[in-house]
């Protein structure tokens, strides 16, 4: 994997190229396409997105046309086998993942078995067997394995990190956050692919890594709900909106319990693209936010609340006009991409090549991003999915405990005397 200092490039790979792509990955290769990558550490990087894979291609011919010399020439790959021709085909340092959750792990194992940095979308897999399986390849071929988690840059959510490590906010009780997304996006977005699939999965897990990351503590006992029949039938396996519960214990034996409601079935004219709310209570205060309260409001005549909405979420990714004139795409959705360009650059070319294995290790050490320090969130999604599978199949109500004295993940069912082992190793 170790690049020679004086070629300073990283080529890279996309892989999928729906609404993920378009609102971050797209800005971000077009602004590093042109301004390319500066650190101290590492000089001038140029970073090329050299190829993608998609299932049919035509998104990369679109974002080919529209982009124009915004972007250099790509080759595009297509079909079953479009990821290990990629691979196979062109010299790539770096690939994206942005493909739907459940098909995270194929791709991502791909990439790593082929000594290439990896960055994946949030969750990163939806198993700790595959979870294993990726931190084991990385290891083994010396790359970086990273997830995004974009709302842990959010501000909010910084100066929140900021006032519990600086212990401004000391022990946290209890929190609650929620996620509320239009029926657009289930039922237009993303309906090639939502069968089967919940909006806890997709979301709720940016809350579970904040509250990990935030607070620390031990994930201990994961419980959920769920409503379903409009985005598929009332018995069936497509969730409307969940809701889940964690409790966490703490060094102090003291336990707080999350809950986390997600839905992606509000009506289509609410006045925000989401509806997000967090509020934690600790010992000695309590922490509220809200997104479409701490922003603006704007109405047009024609287009508000349709394809403008009127209330705006400027910090996650927004087009400017800069005060100089320039025309920019910025916000955090797009800097956790350029961060991890960033690592990446560090590592090949952030000093002597005998020191890259030093490098790459003190990049893995970035518990925000490492697929290695996303063991309890995993955790946490890994249950969910078993206790809403469970209840699709009759069976409510179930409750999975973590690392108890049967296993990692252990599953029981009420009525049922012996429980279910999901994971035999410890979280």
């Amino acid at each position: 994997m170790q690049r020679e200092a004086s070629m300073r490039q990283l080529r890279a790979g996309m892989v999928g190229m729906g609404m993920i792509f378009e609102e971050t990955y797209r800005p971000f290769f077009e602004h590093l396409h042109a301004a390319g990558l500066h650190d101290p550490r590492f000089g001038e990087v140029s970073v090329t997105l050299a190829a993608a894979a998609t299932r049919t291609g035509t998104r990369a011919d679109q974002f080919r046309a529209s982009a124009q010399d915004r972007i250099g020439p790509f080759e595009s790959f297509t079909g079953d086998a479009a990821v290990a021709n990629m691979l196979a085909r062109q010299r790539l340092d770096f690939v994206c993942v942005a493909t739907p959750d459940d098909r995270h792990f194929a791709a991502a194992q791909q990439v790593l078995a082929a000594g290439v940095h990896l960055l994946v979308e949030k969750p990163s897999v939806l198993s700790l067997p595959e979870l294993d399986a990726l931190c084991e390849l990385a290891s083994r071929q010396g790359v970086l394995a990273k997830v995004v988690y974009h709302k842990l840059l959010d501000p909010d959510h910084k100066k929140l990190r900021t006032f519990v490590a600086d212990n401004v906010l000391s022990h946290v009780n209890h929190g609650y956050c929620s996620l509320l997304e239009p029926k657009s996006i289930s039922g237009g977005q993303f309906s090639e692919w939502i069968e089967g699939r919940n909006p806890g999965t997709y979301v709720a897990v940016h809350y579970i890594k904040l509250i990990d990351f935030t607070f620390g503590g031990r994930l201990k006992t994961v419980t959920a709900t769920g409503q379903r029949g409009l985005v598929g039938t009332p018995g069936g396996t497509t969730w409307d909106s969940v809701q889940l519960r964690l409790i966490y214990e703490f060094a102090s034996g003291r336990d707080a319990a999350f809950d986390i409601h997600t839905s992606w079935v509000t009506p289509d004219n609410f006045p925000g693209y989401v509806e997000q709310e967090v509020q934690f209570r600790f010992d000695n205060g309590v922490w509220n936010a809200h997104s479409r309260k701490r922003g603006v409001e704007c109405t047009v005549e024609e287009h508000t609340p349709g394809d403008l909405k009127i209330t705006l979420n400027n910090h996650y990714n927004a087009r400017f006009l800069e005060p100089w004139g320039e025309r920019t795409r910025r916000g955090y959705g797009i800097e956790t991409l350029e961060q991890f360009a960033r690592e990446a650059a560090f590592v090949e070319f952030g000093g002597p090549p005998g020191e890259r294995e030093a490098r790459l290790a003190a990049m893995n050490q970035l518990a925000y991003n490492d697929v290695r320090s996303d063991r309890q969130t995993v955790a946490a999604v890994a249950a969910l999915e078993a206790i809403l599978n469970r209840h699709a199949g009759g069976e409510p109500d179930c409750v999975v405990r973590v690392n108890d004295s049967r296993g990692g993940l252990v599953l029981y069912r009420p009525g049922k005397a012996e429980p279910e082992v999901l994971y035999g190793p410890q979280v």
